[in-house]
């Protein structure tokens, strides 16, 4: 298979899994738009469905000001969570999905306000092609970790200390790159995590970290983009920790 090909496969296959996914929008539901190359597939059908009067009444709460642009250009009506702090649906990427369905997020770097919305939501859908799947979180990825500008060095120190190899992330510009909320993110290479809740406890504990990309117990289903068609992916009963 030639790369342009595989590229165009993965687009595909992440299209179907992002427009699987909008299946589930009701009219009157308020939705968080997550931040990704997949999600902006779900903002543009969305965005089709109430220009075509098939939804009506949806408003999105979006994760970025990225997202903000597309949801605005794809002509979907935008809420805060000052105005909506319950969401019926949030439809958002992953860069990393284990067995159990927890997931690392944060390539885009929009994590934070990723949560955020991910906790204030009744369902999490997580769309993603087949190449996200791992037996085990950092297997395929680096953790971001977002951290407030005047800890950096205090952090990164700390995380280099549990085992990590840190990169300070940076723009296109070749600066540090900036979160929405001014602070920066180190891409932290910890390899295959075997107790990813014990690693987010330490983190969550450091007053310097702000976020990190292990979103776990959150997803209520994962719609895998694969060749010709979608697969469904649901978190086993006991780490089941939402309805859906």
């Amino acid at each position: 298979m030639s790369k342009q090909r595989d590229v165009a496969e993965l687009k595909a296959m992440k299209r179907a899994a992002a427009e699987q996914a909008v299946l589930a929008v009701q009219s009157g539901m308020v939705v968080g738009l997550g931040h990704g190359s997949t999600t902006v597939f779900a903002i543009r059908r969305i965005g089709e469905w109430l220009k075509e009067g098939r939804l009506r009444d949806v408003r999105g709460v979006p994760c970025s000001s990225r997202v903000r642009a597309d949801a605005d250009r794809f002509g979907v009506p935008l809420v805060s969570l000052e105005e909506e702090p319950a969401l019926d649906l949030t439809i958002d990427g992953a860069d990393e999905v284990d067995e159990r369905l927890n997931l690392i997020k944060g390539g885009g770097g929009a994590l934070l306000r990723e949560k955020v919305v991910a906790q204030a939501s009744r369902r999490e859908i997580i769309v993603v092609d087949e190449t996200k799947l791992s037996p085990a979180l950092g297997n395929r990825s680096a953790l971001p970790v977002e951290v407030v500008r005047f800890a950096e060095r205090p952090e990164r120190e700390f995380l280099e200390s549990l085992g990590a190899r840190v990169t300070l992330r940076q723009g296109e510009d070749g600066r540090p790159f900036l979160t929405d909320q001014g602070n920066v993110i180190l891409d932290c290479d910890f390899g295959p995590t075997e107790d990813p809740n014990g690693l987010a406890n330490r983190l969550e504990a450091r007053a310097g970290i702000m976020a990190h990309g292990l979103f776990l117990g959150l997803a209520s289903e994962v719609l895998v983009g694969v060749p010709g068609g979608v697969r469904r992916l649901r978190p086993p009963p006991a780490c089941a920790s939402r309805e859906g």
